[in-house]
């Protein structure tokens, strides 16, 4: 069985009453009238999330529909977490958070992020965390998934195609036939819906937001729905709306290239450190050799058995020239026979507190990531041939990735296509994105793509910055990300800081869903 691989990795207001929730909840005849009035004027029960967490750390759960059209219907859970403002007196509000995926959890990042953001930040926002809907503890979705279904990054093979078409279209039928209807309501639209209820039952008119990866399009779908009741928004490792959703995971293949060619590069000038080549040709040729001999082959490292497609999957660890150096020169020694050489394993992020969680079906993060793209959008295609041609093409086009970016998916058999059409990014929103330059997961396109889809917004790009996520990595980018939140001030045009030299930048801890690199090895991000 293949290695279990996760992410992370990603219109006008419709005829559904809960793109008219009102600012606040008002005890009028008209709110009254209001079918969304029974979820807004809810009062959360507070609790301390765990034993071993701080007790200033407080979760909840509320009630949102399921179907924002039916307000009546069925109802869902929303698991949602806080700490407090440090200061009464300089408290502006709240400041919700999304750690991206979609499928990442979300209830957990207000413990995370205290230990991060500077302190004016957290004396002017309480820290607000919650699990979005179908995922952690929001009545999460499950397809019961089972051994190699989990796996949804598969090469193109023209031997095993036909495998992977009933692959896809068994994995869309066991999501319907587990999930049934809500499949049509885990969209990205009702999560800005269920934002808008956290909103109103936090008793806040606006609120603040910092969402990374996915989070910048989910915080992109509240401006264009709720425009007024966004305050200061703070969108990292963007998004490019009009490549939701297929677009975006080929956008992976086209980022890993130049990622990949400047590791090649930077590798050469250290062959004395890895011994991987001391051209570009031949760091390039090491590489490639090694997948060609695993495919022959495979690799047996830490137990693991790798493929030269392992390999290739592995796209992430080029998200940093020295981690994926490291990487690449303990393969080669594991290809020779040779033990693996001394390491300290990356620290994992602390997940919700256990005696706060409950019961979360196994393949929930792959289930949820899928569900949303494939309810977001009715643009994928439906002909599996249109995969076939694609991948072939983006194969040539793309060597290391691009044949598993537009391989079939299981969005070609989706039953339950989405209660609403996708939304179009269009507003004048004030926003700050904010961009690393060698960000494979979201590359710099695509942040450009969200900076001309928000005309009110500015960008900050660190160049040679890499990795998935900006702010509370140190960056340079932080001191104008703290400003902004803490005064309200944009920068008067977009900006571009400069990040540590390549191979000098810290390891990035945040709790941003990535692609955990090749199997096997040591994860650090």
């Amino acid at each position: 069985m293949r290695n279990r691989r996760t992410v992370t990795t990603f219109l006008a207001a419709g005829a559904v009453a809960a793109t008219l929730v009102p600012a606040l909840a008002p005890a009028t005849a008209a709110a009254a009238e209001n079918p969304l009035r029974q979820y807004l004027q809810q009062k959360p029960t507070w609790k301390r999330c765990a034993k071993d967490s701080p007790a200033t750390f407080q979760c909840a759960t509320i009630k949102v529909p399921l179907d924002y059209g039916r307000p009546g219907g069925k109802k869902i859970d929303l698991a949602i977490s806080r700490l407090r403002s440090s200061s009464t007196a300089e408290r502006r509000g709240v400041l919700l958070t999304n750690p991206g995926g979609p499928g990442g959890e979300g209830v957990s990042m207000p413990l995370y992020l205290a230990s991060e953001l500077p302190a004016s930040v957290k004396k002017a926002y309480d820290l607000v965390g919650f699990d979005p809907r179908g995922i952690g503890q929001s009545s999460p979705v499950g397809c019961g998934l089972t051994g190699d279904e989990w796996n949804w990054e598969r090469p193109y093979k023209a031997k095993t195609f036909a495998k992977d078409v009933k692959w896809a279209r068994t994995f869309a039928e066991k999501c319907g036939a587990k999930q049934g209807d809500r499949l049509r309501h885990m969209t990205t639209r009702n999560t800005a819906r269920d934002m808008d209820v956290i909103r109103a039952v936090l008793g806040e008119k606006r609120i603040s937001y910092l969402g990374y990866s996915y989070g910048t399009y989910l915080g992109a779908v509240y401006t264009q729905m709720f425009p007024r009741r966004a305050d200061r928004f703070v969108l990292d490792s963007a998004i490019d709306p009009k490549r939701v959703w297929r677009g975006m995971i080929q956008v992976w293949a086209e980022g890993a290239e130049p990622a990949f060619a400047r590791w090649n590069e930077w590798t050469a000038q250290h062959d004395a450190e890895f011994g991987l080549g001391a051209t570009p040709d031949a760091v390039r040729k090491t590489f490639w050799d090694l997948v060609a001999r695993a495919d022959r082959k495979p690799i047996e490292l830490d137990g693991t058995s790798l493929t030269g497609d392992d390999i290739r999957a592995g796209r992430a660890v080029f998200f940093s020239v020295r981690y994926a150096a490291e990487q690449i020169a303990e393969l080669k020694r594991a290809a020779a026979g040779k033990p693996p050489a001394t390491r300290k394993p990356g620290t994992p992020p602390r997940r919700v507190p256990p005696s706060f969680a409950r019961a979360v079906p196994e393949d929930n993060s792959v289930a949820a990531f899928w569900t949303v793209l494939c309810a977001d959008t009715r643009a994928w295609p439906r002909d599996p041939e249109q995969y076939r041609r694609d991948a072939i093409r983006d194969k040539a086009r793309y060597p290391l990735y691009g044949d598993f970016a537009s391989n079939i998916m299981p969005c070609a058999f989706w039953k339950k296509s989405g209660s609403e059409p996708a939304t179009v990014i269009d507003n004048k929103v004030r926003a700050l994105v904010l961009q690393n330059e060698w960000d494979s997961q979201t590359p710099l396109t695509s942040g450009v793509g969200l900076r001309r889809a928000m005309k009110g917004s500015r960008m900050v790009t660190v160049a040679g910055g890499e990795g998935h996520g900006v702010y509370g990595t140190k960056s340079c980018a932080d001191k104008t990300a703290t400003a902004y939140l803490t005064t309200g001030r944009l920068p008067a045009k977009d900006l571009t800081c400069r990040a540590a030299p390549a191979g000098k930048q810290a390891m990035n801890r945040l709790p941003v869903p990535t692609p955990p690199g090749i199997p096997g090895l040591r994860q650090g991000f």
